[in-house]
């Protein structure tokens, strides 16, 4: 394919995103590329892997699973973050009758 063309498809394919950032369906390649995983690309990317023939777009129920998945394993990092910065103290019971009476 000569370069002019090549980036002429890209120009169309980016002007048929409307979203600044859109899912994508990788697909399989012959370099080993795996199909199935979403990712979410700018527009320029996107088009870029859609006219190279390693991804296609997702439809809407794809894209909003994605999203799904993303905002449940953000809320998990959060969680384990909080857990991780979670501090005990281990109090004799001389001290805790000691704090509880207002003696130190």
């Amino acid at each position: 394919m000569e370069i002019r063309q090549y980036y002429q498809k890209i120009r169309q394919a980016e002007s048929g995103i409307s979203e600044p950032y859109v899912v994508v369906i990788s697909l399989e390649t012959a370099d080993g590329g795996v199909a199935g995983t979403a990712t979410e690309v700018n527009r320029a990317n996107a088009a870029r892997l859609i006219v190279d023939g390693r991804a296609r777009l997702a439809d809407p129920d794809e894209a909003k699973d994605y999203h799904a998945r993303c905002e449940q394993a953000r809320k998990a990092a959060e969680q384990k973050a909080a857990a991780a910065k979670m501090q005990v103290t281990l109090i004799s019971d001389a001290d805790l009758r000691a704090l509880k009476s207002g003696r130190k």
